[in-house]
């Protein structure tokens, strides 16, 4: 049977602490895919100048992804262990550093290993931003919270061609990566500033917001993670996300390009076509949070209110990419694109509510395991989609890799069960409760 429909949280003043925490993390995700997707709009000068072709162009793309991936789970642990004030200082000050070291590279070997240091500093952010928001945001909120700061990360992405090609026209393309991470540095200093991992601890905090937000786990606290019975849990939301991931790189490490290369427009032209792709993404991730967070409040139904979006979003996906092999006008290619990336990032407020939903207790390690998948896939889709076109000349054919995966993501988001709330097999003291972890049905 159904839950009654969840009651709407009090409201609480636009400018709030609450409010103001979850700006500065949609700041963070913003900057963080400004800095790993620059390097995208830039792919034209780069080679030029450093000589690369395609297929090693996609080997540095996906450098960034092999720290990132082994961070994802990694760097969650670290966030619910040590608390996302002090985890997300540190983070930024490697992805800054990261980004101002691109300007100075020489060469491929130096590029890759700038690119690797990159994802090293932001493998742990986004985990370790769930940990944040799992004890500043009202249950719910998870939904609009996910969905809004991942729309910003997808606000990056839309502003990042034409602010690079800006840059990169005025100051070189070396300056460009200079001036983007001294933006970083500026995020990283007000974040330790203003954050506090203890709402209460917060001097702007009120008690209506208090009132609406969970007990927090205060960092500092041993923590025993379970991690058998917690990876077993996740595994079919790392798969699911992993086919979401496949699309996602595809776009952010290839399309600046696909627009310049397979039209044969300029910098500034494929970089203000790029924007309109990704702007319709800003669109997608704000929306599918929301739709997601409404339909929850008003069934009472969870695994609904996610799995509807979800697979919504997949099928969507799938069938604009799949009209992408259907024409070659420009404007009718970008706008099935702009509908693919919307549909696409429909995926993401939902589906990054699930780790929440499921073990809220260990909410970073959680988000951190799903993921892992989408950072498996940034380490194989950037590079088949440079193998593919440098063998075949056709911009267009890995495209079909992207529709098989959303449709093949459609079918296992019902192997999620959000509803299902993992039980904890430890107790407090890391003592086991049980010799096996339980999984108990929650509210649908």
């Amino acid at each position: 049977m159904s839950t009654p429909p969840v009651a709407p949280p009090r409201k609480v003043p636009l400018i709030s602490a609450t409010n103001s925490v979850l700006f500065l993390l949609c700041l963070m995700y913003f900057i963080t895919y400004l800095d790993r997707v620059n390097i995208a709009t830039a792919k034209g000068v780069i080679s030029a100048d450093l000589g690369l072709s395609n297929t090693e162009f996609g080997l540095i793309l996906s450098a960034f992804a092999y720290p990132y991936a082994i961070f994802q789970v990694i760097g969650g642990s670290v966030g619910d262990r040590f608390g996302a004030r002090r985890t997300l200082l540190v983070c930024g000050m490697i992805w800054a550093a990261a980004t101002i070291l691109t300007g100075f590279v020489g060469g491929i070997v130096s590029l890759f290993a700038a690119r690797l240091l990159l994802g090293f500093g932001e493998g742990a952010t986004f985990p370790t931003a769930t940990r944040a928001m799992q004890n500043w945001t009202a249950a719910g909120r998870r939904g609009f919270a996910q969905g809004i700061t991942h729309a910003f990360a997808r606000l990056g992405n839309a502003v990042a061609p034409p602010v690079i090609a800006f840059l990169i026209y005025h100051v070189g393309w070396r300056y460009c990566f200079v001036v983007l991470g001294m933006v970083s540095f500026v995020w990283v200093v007000i974040w330790y500033l203003y954050f506090r991992d203890d709402p209460a601890d917060h001097k702007d905090i009120t008690q209506a917001e208090l009132d609406m937000l969970p007990p927090p786990r205060a960092p500092g606290t041993s923590q025993a993670v379970p991690w058998g019975p917690l990876t077993r849990r996740m595994l079919p939301v790392t798969i699911t996300y992993f086919c979401y991931g496949w699309t996602l790189w595809l776009f952010l490490g290839w399309i600046p390009s696909y627009f310049a290369e397979h039209f044969g427009l300029n910098l500034k032209n494929s970089a203000l076509f790029a924007s309109g792709v990704f702007f319709a993404g800003v669109v997608g991730d704000t929306l599918g949070g929301v739709l997601s967070d409404a339909i929850f409040k008003r069934t009472g139904n969870l695994k609904l209110a996610r799995l509807s979006v979800i697979v919504a979003g997949f099928l969507g996906a799938a069938v604009s990419l799949t009209g992408v092999f259907f024409t070659k006008d420009l404007t009718y290619v970008a706008l099935l694109l702009s509908s693919g990336f919307f549909f696409a990032e429909l995926v993401i407020g939902p589906i990054w509510s699930v780790p929440m939903d499921i073990a809220p207790k260990y909410a970073g390690t959680a988000s951190g395991l799903m993921n892992t998948g989408s950072a498996v896939a940034a380490i194989v889709s950037p590079i088949v989609f440079g193998f593919v076109v440098d063998k075949t000349g056709d911009w267009t054919l890995p495209f079909a890799g992207s529709i098989g995966l959303c449709l093949l993501g459609a079918a296992l988001a019902f192997t999620m069960h959000p509803e299902r709330k993992f039980e904890d097999p430890l107790d407090e003291t890391g003592i086991p409760r049980s010799p096996k972890a339980a999984i108990v049905p929650a509210a649908r």
